[in-house]
This record gives C-alpha cells, structure tokens and sequence, in this order.
C-alpha cells in the first residue's frame, strides 16, 4: 500500500520501467532530485507534478495520494471499445 507522495512516485517509476534518470531526463531535472523525492527529502514542484501526471497518466489527487481512485482515459477508443472497456470494469467491479 502506498501512504505518500514519495512512495507513489517510486511505485508509478518503477511500474512504467523507468529508472530514475529516465524520469529526471524526462522532466529536466538532475535524478538526485527524483531520489531526494523519493526518499522524503524534498517535494516536487507544482510544474513537475503537473509533468509527472501527464507521464504516468494519473490524476494530481492520485499522485499526491488524496485518493487510491484510478481513472482512465478512454476518449481516443471507438464507442464499441467503450462499451467493452466499460462492460469490462462492470462485471470485475460485480465479481467482488
């Protein structure tokens, strides 16, 4: 279970294959930032929040842990993909 800011980027990271120095190159940064980051030692300014969001394809509120909710973003599929896509989380979100 992730609890912060921190553990949610390492996990995010390292769920997308990424090293570190991937995910600094990405943002412009040194990776000595992205492990400060995940060590708790500093924070990520609203730009490289911002940043990480559109990388991972995640929410703020999930990236600063203000919710464990996931959401997808299916607008590019057709309306048949959709409905399957949705069909899909329905009889998962059922089976529970």
């Amino acid at each position: 279970m992730v609890y912060n800011i921190a553990e949610r980027i390492q996990y995010l990271r390292e769920k997308s294959g990424m090293k570190q120095v991937e995910l600094a190159k990405k943002l412009g940064i040194s990776r000595s930032a992205v492990n400060s980051w995940e060590m708790s030692l500093s924070f990520p300014s609203v730009a490289n929040i911002i940043e990480m969001t559109q990388i991972f394809h995640v929410s703020a509120d999930y990236l600063l842990t203000l919710t464990d909710k996931v959401t997808v973003d299916i607008t590019a599929l057709t309306e048949e993909e959709k409905e399957a896509v949705l069909r899909l989380v329905s009889c998962l979100s059922h089976s529970k």
